[in-house]
């Protein structure tokens, strides 16, 4: 795993951690890590919280006295455990006698917490240089006068002195006289010691730590044998040392308790280091067990005696009875909560432990906020201080730029959601480490410091690296200030808006899918038999012309559609389809009458059509076989065979189309023409003359009758310098940008010719013999086809990627920008790894604005894949973010967006869910919501009724789509109707003839007067 990776693996641990305390005591905290199968992707809880810490919040950092202090031999210091270690283990190590030389730089360090702005300075004491043989007899008066000398500037520079009493840094003599911890006399020093610091420094030093990650610094040196003590020994040898170094606390802490809290009033505890782990699969009830079973075993160890009910947890008593010393009930008494607050080092984060090869140092990932909670449970709800957190830098550029470090601060600092939204009273942090030191067995290789420390030299200067300023940042705001546009500009936009939806190649249907109405033949339906139809020869019955409508593909699409409410429609014509062999002499007319249907289907909606000619992806290079056989974009003929396929296709719809897309994504095309760099840039400068000869012929040709636009659309992703206080990482932002954007940006809305930064870049790298890439050259004729061939920008935008400088050789695109993508996790993120930051929007459109002029700009493609089949909240997340962004660049920044096409219509089967409608064409949840931003223009004011009423278009669309959807029947109701009529009709006109004769008949038989004659009718 890289560096990198590794760091902001580290991360998300510190929050779990803190979060096991919350669900009860004495280690049950397996609720921590169930997942509830229906969570939201956008709950604010899991996300990375931008927001600010408690007002009195302490910022820290912390040293260790061996590792910065040096000068071992000097002023009267005795040997620590660690010296002789150095020697026999390190004999190539430069400068281990020198380190930082804190010891005797002690200003430069003050200076360097000044810089930085810190609440606290947490350090540790070197035993063996206080007392040299580890007898608190009489102290070693050089050594005392630079703790005091320490502890009076940290207060005359208002930082807190946070001390550490025991961290590694144990006396070598005492160690060899007693065999470390074992002995009582041993842990008597150690209580005279601690005796002798409070009573001297306590009354400027309120806070303690009276031992360092002891127990699990123990448990691996005497499963090992290789670790600072070097003392080898049997399984229950170690569990005595873990119950002797807990009594060995609490009895410090019940001294300090009863004979110096009530006149120092400070604060003691222990630090207790764990890792976090993560069960594989967080459903199966014997990996969450495991889990929990490696977290009782690791912190519960000391946790539970210390925090808890003064005994070893539950679950490791049973397991471990035959070596497992008991504590008496007097020990248990004496050592239950005999700590002032929980401290704990965030440590590594690891899977659950289902492979034999997953040791302690495999970080998977770090989740600090479940981290605090088990905390809680081990704690009992104190007050928590996360005492130190590791990172490191095998080797620092000369610009002193530690990505890895700073984004490691990011992670570990999600500690905000652990307050907020977990109630865990979490009061203070310290970053690890101030300066670069000696790391133990690594020696100088690796570099936590978020100050740089160059070892060889003789003053030892120590140079803030951009983890330094990115803490400093952090202190000054108190958290993380909202990176994302401020929304309270509120607004619409203009009624002419196209609000669109995206959908990429439609494949024509060559024979109407319909052909009850088209088919002249006669067929009989044999019911009681195998109930099939039998056509009737001979027969012909009238038939009426084709319809759109015959094309089924035409009638769901027209119904997804009217779902959607949207104005206009992108899509993308299939060039094979419509000419097979690449040639106008060969046209598929039945293709383009597909086409036309669809747009025309469109209209009838009041959808406006935006067609996009050519329509590459990485799979398919969408050219017809022809042309694909003779070199494809290689090939200068390619380029004159498009102009031929745009006329057919302005000549054929462009009086339906007032929008036209000649290439979406030329600038990606760069995956598929990689053999070589020159290949890459050679099919590009095909492509861009492809792109303006169409133009020019629409322009000369169509543009007068038709009176459409023409342009290409841009793959334009942003890009954010991953280390902002690095100028290296700004100039590879920049750089891909000119690589990524302005490489067909330019020559169109600028200058004719590439970007001169992308010239001069290829060109030093040449010089230094990394690459023999070479820019195609324009001719004067081709700078004048292509500059200005473009009515609008259109540009596909996505998400934002981190980028960073990294040199590379050798003769490829990738290689010639030289930039290294990173991820940072602390961005929500889609299934595949599309980060979620609306700012970077707003940024490329105000960034082509400022590079481009006040050109009409379409975001022709923008959306996120969701995973969900129904409830897609993600992708409902990013279009309310990625809209307002949008509507910040025109309201503000007075960018002239013409609109907005979210992508995309339809999800295809096997690939990442981008659509609003399943495959088997259901809508998700994301179309309604879609339809509320569209019918209200963007964000009216709240006051405020939408400027354009949608009432009247919506309530057309409404009656359409019923029309379109509902036709069959509504035929059958018609026919029904009509029926029914006419049989009404008869029968009311029968019963009237049948009253009529019956009264007829019945006069016959009335006697007449006398005088009068009977008349027969």
């Amino acid at each position: 795993m890289s560096t990198g990776g590794l760091q902001r693996s580290v991360i998300l641990s510190a929050c779990l951690l803190l979060r096991a305390v919350v669900t009860g005591f004495s280690g049950d905290g397996r609720a921590i890590w169930s997942k509830t199968p229906n969570s939201s992707p956008v709950n604010e809880s899991q996300l990375f919280l931008y927001d600010t810490f408690p007002k009195n919040f302490f910022w820290g950092v912390g040293t260790g006295a061996f590792q910065v202090e040096g000068n071992w031999k000097a002023d009267g210091r005795g040997p620590s455990i660690w010296d002789p270690f150095t020697q026999t283990h390190l004999k190539d190590v430069n400068g281990v006698n020198g380190s930082s030389d804190s010891y005797i730089f002690l200003e430069k360090d003050l200076s360097a917490l000044d810089f930085i702005g810190v609440s606290f300075y947490q350090f540790s004491i070197s035993w063996p240089r206080l007392f040299p043989d580890g007898i608190a007899a009489v102290a070693n008066a050089k050594g005392l006068q630079y703790y005091n000398t320490l502890l009076d500037a940290l207060i005359m520079y208002h930082s807190e002195p946070v001390l550490r009493l025991i961290w590694t840094d144990l006396p070598f003599i005492s160690i060899s006289k007693y065999e470390g911890h074992k002995k009582e006399s041993f842990f008597s020093l150690f209580w005279a010691h601690a005796w002798f610091c409070r009573n001297r420094f306590g009354s400027q030093v309120k806070t303690s730590i009276l031992i360092h990650q002891d127990g699990l610094v123990s448990m691996h040196i005497r499963n090992t044998g290789i670790g600072k003590q070097g003392i080898k020994e049997n399984c229950h040898a170690r569990k005595t040392v873990v119950q002797d170094v807990a009594k060995a606390h609490s009895k410090v802490w019940h001294n300090y308790n009863i004979n110096f809290r009530p006149h120092q009033k400070g604060w003691l505890s222990i630090t207790l280091g764990s890792h976090w782990i993560e069960p594989n699969r967080p459903e199966n009830t014997m990996d969450v067990l495991k889990c929990q079973q490696s977290m009782v075993s690791v912190l519960g160890w000391f946790a539970n005696p210390i925090h808890g009910d003064g005994d070893y947890p539950e679950l490791m008593r049973k397991q471990l009875l035959s070596i497992l010393p008991l504590f008496s009930e007097a020990e248990k008494n004496e050592v239950r909560g005999t700590a002032d607050f929980f401290a704990s080092p965030l440590g590594p984060t690891i899977s659950s432990p289902r492979t034999p090869w997953l040791k302690w140092d495999k970080i998977v990932s770090l989740r600090t906020e479940s981290f605090c909670n088990r905390t809680r449970i081990e704690g009992a709800a104190k007050r928590v201080s996360i005492c130190t957190r590791s990172w490191f830098h095998n080797t620092l550029p000369p610009n002193i730029s530690d990505f890895s470090l700073s984004r490691s601060l990011s992670l570990s600092l999600s500690l905000c959601a652990a307050i907020r939204f977990d109630e865990i009273r979490v009061f203070g942090y310290t970053a690890w480490s101030l300066l670069d030191g000696f790391e133990w067995q690594d020696g100088y290789t690796t570099r936590r410091g978020l100050f740089y420390v160059d070892f060889n030299s003789k003053q030892k200067e120590r140079k803030p690296k951009s983890s330094a300023h990115y803490y400093k940042q952090i202190i000054r705001e108190n958290g993380f200030a909202l990176k994302e546009s401020t929304s309270d500009v509120r607004g619409e936009f203009p009624c002419d808006f196209s609000w669109g939806v995206t959908e990429s190649v439609l494949k024509p249907e060559l024979v109407a899918s319909s052909p009850q109405f088209t088919d002249p033949h006669l067929y009989v339906w044999n019911v009681t038999g195998n109930r099939l139809l039998h056509q009737v020869e001979g027969v012909k019955l009238k038939t009426r012309p084709g319809q759109c409508t015959d094309f089924v593909s035409i009638k769901r699409q027209v119904e997804m559609l009217a779902r959607m409410k949207v104005t206009s429609y992108r899509f993308a014509l299939d060039w094979p389809s419509v000419l097979p062999t690449g040639n106008v002499s060969t046209v598929n007319r039945q293709a383009l009458r597909y086409y036309r249907c669809v747009v025309s289907e469109g209209l009838k909606l009041n959808i406006a059509p935006m067609v996009t000619l050519y329509y590459p992806t990485h799979a398919h290079l969408g050219l017809p076989t022809p042309l694909l056989q003779s070199g494809g974009w290689l090939n200068p003929s390619t380029a004159q065979a498009f102009q031929d396929y745009a006329g057919l296709c302005f000549q054929e719809l462009g009086d339906l189309v007032k929008l036209w897309i000649t290439i979406n994504e030329p600038n990606r095309l760069s995956d598929i023409y990689n053999r070589t760099s020159n290949d890459t840039y050679r099919a590009a400068h095909h492509l861009l003359i492809a792109h303006a000869l169409a133009w020019h012929l629409y322009d000369r040709q169509y543009r007068p009758a038709q009176r459409g636009s023409v342009s290409l659309s841009l793959h334009a992703d942003w890009a954010e310098p991953a280390n902002p206080y690095a100028d290296s990482h700004w100039r590879a932002a920049e750089r891909f940008l000119q690589f990524e954007i302005a490489w067909f940006a330019e020559p169109l809305f600028k200058t004719g010719d590439y970007p001169v930064a992308m010239r001069e870049h290829i060109a030093f790298k040449n010089r230094q013999g990394l690459s023999r890439s070479a820019l195609p050259r324009f001719t004067e004729e081709e700078r004048r086809l292509v500059r200005g061939a473009a009515d609008f920008y259109a540009l596909n935008h996505f998400t934002t990627r981190f980028v960073m400088h990294a040199r590379q050789n050798g003769s490829h695109y990738d290689a010639d920008r030289d930039v290294q993508f990173l991820q940072d996790i602390t961005c929500l993120s889609s299934p595949t790894r599309l980060a979620v930051l609306p700012w970077g929007e707003r940024k490329v459109l105000s960034w082509i604005r400022r590079n481009y002029g006040d050109l009409d700009v379409y975001v022709t493609a923008s959306g996120i894949d969701d995973p969900a089949l129904e409830k897609d909240e993600l992708r409902q997340y990013y279009l309310e973010k990625y809209v307002q962004e949008a509507r910040q660049a025109y309201l503000v920044d007075k960018v002239k967006i013409k609109g907005y096409y979210a992508f995309k219509l339809t999800e295809e089967k096997l690939k990442p869910r981008f659509g609003f409608f399943t495959s088997d064409l259901k809508a998700k949840s994301s179309v309604q919501f879609y339809n509320k931003l569209i019918s209200n223009g963007g964000f009216p004011s709240e006051n405020n009724s939408p400027r354009c009423s949608q009432t009247q278009r919506n309530t057309e669309c409404t009656v359409c789509l019923f029309l379109v959807q509902k036709k069959p029947l509504i035929f059958f109701g018609c026919c029904f109707f009509s029926t029914l009529v006419l049989l009404l009709s008869i029968t009311f006109f029968h019963k009237r003839k049948r009253r009529k004769f019956w009264k007829a008949k019945n006069l016959q038989h009335i006697p007449l007067k006398k005088g009068h004659k009977k008349v027969l009718s």
